[in-house]
């Protein structure tokens, strides 16, 4: 942890640990489910504008209900986490519709001895969003036409965190929104099991989009079920894109993304776009449209954002 801490300090971050960041209790646990809680009164009344988590969050369903949800919205903070911190991110949205940020965490993306041991673009995206400066980021993605366009609210984050929140208040309704999806350490039949269940449920109806981040796990010599197989059978059974390829989870690369916040997605070719909100504006509709010039190469566009303002990508 410390270790993250000096590189992120290096970049120019200016960061405090929290007193109990480095407390263990039964082994899985960073202290009791008490400790835990009173972590997030100090961040509450700390000066720091940004809360990362140092890991995932493991256990935090243990006493989510039991967190004053407005009070942490009202207190302005940016909390910032992924994995199993996917539940706080969710209650927050059902419990008070706040904007939390669904990114990196400190040991799991930031423990490099050698600074250029750190993904740029996580690195990047991260200063980019808790600065107000990111507007809009690309990235390779499959599973939808070009020139396909949605609005919506951008929420979701770690497969199975979201299907444990299911049926339960801690779950947000979100209709017509853009869904994405990370995952680590299971099988195909396992995440398929679990995208069923978001199906059957009419979760993935619902939405505009779905946006496939990281699903990583090692694949066993012989076994020819893959995740690409996972994705072919889905897109039979929903009208809703589902689109891989969001540098999103537990891999070196991941962005920083508003979750609960109302964002556009564009795809030209192979090429997707996520605009984000900044300081210009709301979501309005015409999100885009192409550069009057007629420039098509991929690696330079120009898109016309609902800020008005030209964005490139």
């Amino acid at each position: 942890m410390q270790r993250a801490r000096w590189l992120l300090q290096r970049q120019g971050f200016w960061l405090t640990l929290d007193p109990k960041a480095l407390a263990t209790h039964q082994q899985r646990f960073a202290g009791d489910d008490e400790t835990r809680l009173q972590a997030f009164q100090r961040a509450m009344e700390s000066g720091a504008p940004t809360i990362m988590t140092s890991r995932g969050g493991y256990g935090i369903t243990r006493y989510l209900e039991r967190l004053d949800f407005e009070r942490l919205a009202a207190s302005g903070k940016k909390w910032l986490g992924f994995s199993d911190f996917t539940a706080f991110h969710l209650a927050m949205l059902a419990r008070t519709g706040a904007t939390t940020w669904a990114g990196p965490a400190l040991v799991s993306h930031f423990d490099a001895a050698d600074p250029a041991d750190v993904d740029p673009t996580t690195l990047e995206t991260l200063a980019d969003a808790l600065s107000g400066r990111l507007e809009l980021v690309g990235f390779r993605g499959e599973g939808a036409p070009s020139g396909f366009e949605a609005e919506g609210t951008l929420w979701g984050g770690n497969l199975s965190m979201v299907c444990s929140l299911l049926g339960t208040s801690l779950f947000p309704r979100i209709d017509g929104g853009i869904l994405f999806l990370e995952e680590v350490n299971e099988h195909p039949y396992r995440v398929e099991r679990l995208m069923t269940q978001l199906l059957h449920t009419g979760v993935l109806d619902r939405q505009r989009a779905v946006l496939l981040g990281h699903f990583s796990w090692k694949q066993a010599e012989g076994d020819r079920y893959t995740m690409k197989k996972v994705w072919q059978w889905l897109r039979t059974q929903t009208p809703t894109p589902l689109i891989t390829g969001l540098p999103f989870g537990h891999e070196p690369t991941t962005l920083t993304l508003p979750h609960g916040a109302q964002v556009g997605l564009a795809v030209d070719r192979r090429t997707c776009y996520l605009v984000l909100p900044h300081d210009h504006g709301q979501p309005a509709p015409g999100l885009f449209g192409v550069d009057p010039a007629g420039n098509d190469q991929a690696a330079h566009r120009a898109w016309q954002c609902w800020c008005g303002q030209p964005h490139e990508g």
